[in-house]
């Protein structure tokens, strides 16, 4: 039996899309659009820009950046 359960910041993906209405690539491109920056000052980005919570910034944040790494 496999463990097909999504874990690290990948898991918020759905519930983000459905409490914000705008999908997990849009929000994606927001954050490439201001790099560089840093993390931090991206996730306040989301929070007062787009009233994001600090959980879903974050995770938008870290996959993103870590897109970018390659990894």
């Amino acid at each position: 039996m496999t463990d097909d359960k999504i874990k690290g910041p990948a898991s918020y993906f759905p519930a983000i899309e459905k409490k914000y209405g705008r999908s997990i690539a849009d929000w994606q491109a927001l954050v490439r659009a201001r790099a560089p920056a840093r993390h931090m000052e991206l996730v306040a980005m989301l929070k007062t820009e787009h009233g994001m919570g600090h959980g879903h910034a974050n995770a938008i944040v870290a996959q993103t950046l870590a897109e970018e790494k390659g990894g």
